[in-house]
């Protein structure tokens, strides 16, 4: 199988790398400080077609294929991993539930505003008693007359206090269980009832806002309803695994910038009147890190084929994810151990990437219940 990239993939990528390289790196140290939401910078995303990368240029998005947006968003966590979790998380999964079962309206007035990166949003199904568990969610839409009113609240939402748009996932049939779930599109400045109720002070991540967000008496009409009532676990899970794909480049990403940063500083530091990059002990570090980066981004590719190709991908989804996500913290540790004390401390940003790498080992799935998914894959 060739993931050779196309005369295009590679304009992309060295567009976007370009991008990263001006614009992103040299604010990732101030934005991993300050944790503020990076507004110009997802403005300059939106500008050159970066928010919007895989929906189709009649919804506002540029129409690229996945392995284009696969390493588009590669080269956005290479420079900022809370900038790539910020695009990810708006498009792959908000812009992309709209896209794969809103309605024409829907997509006219709601998607096509977030793929020109107008407006930005999230996805909204965690809670505090439901993350890995969904049907356990408490999150309710109950029906009244033309509407719904939902009342609950929502735990870990990325983007979630800067949004325009949130995709909410309640019951409107808990005696349903897992069936009685449905997704909603619900506009923050419109709806009243909607409020933010902080942003957690992560390990990592920064400058994307996880947010809690509560639900009071919150009125949505019928037609924010996205598809039929009782769909919504079936889409949330369908949206889930493409959106690992991009977890997955977002962790080969990391992996790649840490890479990068330790082979410069191996040659750069010399210890015993020579450069440490001379020791086999080193030596191993690097080609070790750079086998597991490669490796990663293969399954990576493998799986955004598979989803072009429109073929089953769930298990090379979980696999991309899973792989990326433990080769990002463990590319990422040994960056740390080959900059020796340097890479304890913040003037370096190797312990960045290991505190950006960690996140992709526990959201969109976990590595255990992605194991979970692959075994049932094989057993089925």
């Amino acid at each position: 199988m060739d993931f050779t990239p196309t005369q295009e993939q590679r304009q992309i990528r060295d567009m976007v790398a370009e991008f990263v390289d001006e614009e992103v790196v040299p604010r990732a140290p101030e934005i991993d400080q300050t944790d503020e939401f990076p507004r110009d910078l997802v403005d300059q995303m939106a500008e050159l077609g970066l928010m919007g990368m895989p929906i189709p240029e009649e919804y506002g998005g540029a129409g690229l294929d996945y392995h284009a947006y696969a390493m588009a968003l590669e080269e956005i966590s290479r420079g900022s991993g809370g900038l790539g979790t910020i695009v990810a998380a708006h498009i792959s999964l908000a812009c992309n539930m709209v896209y794969e079962f809103g309605d024409d309206e829907q997509k006219d007035l709601y998607l096509t505003p977030m793929a020109e990166g107008r407006d930005i949003g999230a996805f909204a199904l965690s809670e505090p008693g439901a993350g890995s568990d969904v049907p356990a969610m408490e999150t309710t839409a109950e029906q009244d007359g033309d509407g719904y009113v939902v009342d609950g609240n929502k735990l870990w939402i990325s983007n979630g206090s800067v949004a325009d748009t949130v995709i909410v996932f309640a019951k409107t049939d808990p005696e349903a269980g897992a069936k009685g779930i449905s997704s909603f599109v619900v506009r923050p400045d419109e709806d009243d009832g909607f409020v933010v109720e902080g942003t957690e002070h992560k390990l990592g991540d920064k400058g994307c806002p996880t947010a809690e967000l509560r639900f009071e008496d919150m009125y949505l009409p019928e037609n924010r309803r996205i598809g039929e009532a009782g769909t919504g676990l079936r889409q949330a899970l369908k949206t889930l695994n493409g959106g690992r794909i991009t977890i997955a480049a977002r962790g080969v990403g990391i992996a790649q910038a840490a890479l990068d940063q330790a082979l410069q500083y191996a040659q750069d530091r010399e210890q015993f009147d020579q450069p440490i990059s001379d020791f086999q002990a080193i030596q191993h570090k690097l080609a070790d890190m750079d086998t597991k980066t490669r490796a990663a981004r293969l399954l990576m590719h493998d799986a955004a084929d598979r989803k072009m190709r429109g073929e089953r991908f769930v298990k090379e989804a979980a696999q991309a994810k899973l792989y990326a996500s433990e080769a990002s913290r463990e590319v990422a540790n040994e960056g740390i151990q080959i900059h020796g004390g340097y890479g304890y401390v913040k003037d370096f940003p190797a312990e960045r990437f290991l505190r950006d790498a960690k996140l992709n080992e526990i959201y969109e799935g976990t590595s255990e219940i992605l194991r979970n998914t692959i075994a049932d894959q094989l057993l089925e």
